[in-house]
Parts: C-alpha cells; sequence; structure tokens
C-alpha cells in the first residue's frame, strides 16, 4: 500500500532560528505587553515551536518609562520581596517601583508569565528591557515589531 506519512519534527538547539526584534512600550498597557513579550520569547509565534526548547527570540523593550497601568494599579499593586532574614518581607508599591527602575515593571510582569522552571530562567535571559528609546543592541540589527498586528 502507498500511503503518505508525516513526521512530527521537533526544534532542538542547532535548529532553532533565533532572531532579535525591539518592541516599543510606549502607551501600552502593562499586562498586554508583557504577554505578548512573553510569547515571543517563548517562541509561540513560530511555526516550530516545541515546548521544551528555547525556540524564541531575543526581546528589546524600549520606552519603558512610557508604560500604562490601568484603574488603582498605581498605588494598590504591590510588588513583594523578601531578604531571606525572619521579619524581613519588604514590599513596595508600582508607582514607589516605578519611581526606582521602570525597566523592572516590565521585567516583573513578563517573568511571571514565563514557566517557572531552568527553561524559562534561561528564556528570561534572552529579555532587554530599556527605559528610553535608546538601546546597546544595534550591532545585532533587530527588527521592530509592531503589537497591534500581534494576537
Amino acid at each position: 500500500m502507498d500511503t503518505l506519512s508525516y513526521k512530527t519534527v521537533s526544534a532542538n538547539k542547532a535548529t532553532v532560528n533565533k532572531e532579535w526584534v525591539v518592541v516599543d512600550a510606549e502607551g501600552q498597557a502593562l499586562g498586554r505587553l508583557s504577554s505578548i513579550v512573553a510569547k515571543l520569547l517563548r517562541g509561540k509565534y513560530k511555526a516550530n515551536f516545541t515546548p521544551h526548547v528555547d525556540c524564541g527570540d531575543n526581546v528589546v523593550v524600549i520606552n519603558a518609562e512610557k508604560i500604562n497601568l490601568t484603574g488603582k494599579k498605581w498605588d494598590s499593586k504591590e510588588y513583594i520581596r523578601h531578604t531571606g532574614y525572619p521579619g524581613g518581607q519588604k514590599s513596595l508599591t508600582a508607582a514607589e517601583l516605578f519611581g526606582k527602575a521602570p525597566e523592572r515593571l516590565i521585567e516583573n510582569a513578563v517573568k511571571g508569565m514565563l514557566p517557572k522552571n531552568k527553561l524559562g530562567a534561561d528564556l528570561f535571559r534572552n529579555l532587554r528591557v530599556f527605559a528610553g528609546s535608546e538601546h546597546n543592541v544595534e550591532a545585532q540589527k533587530p527588527k521592530t515589531i509592531n503589537l497591534n498586528d500581534l494576537k
């Protein structure tokens, strides 16, 4: 019998095609921007997506200081961390964290949307966030992505 046979092709570290992309955060909502960036880091927009392989792109986010939060999130959203010592729980509101380092808002949001394992840690290393419109990865010739075209 002459039948067609299809095989599932899984990507691996050698066959992955990684690119550099730039995302402009100006006027974007934090959660919506972060979910798209997490999908780009993971590689979900690619045809050869493989869940257990780092097949995503390297993402550069610019204009982090122009991000939007809706409602009362600037005052009510808290970022909690622990120093490791007894009674060492520290918390910052979104406005306080934004005042110290606007990049950390986007980094925290994206990190929470990535897998909580070694793969997630590797994917997070592919993210670069800059407060201004200038970035230091011009040598990689990144292409600009319009977030409104992606869903």
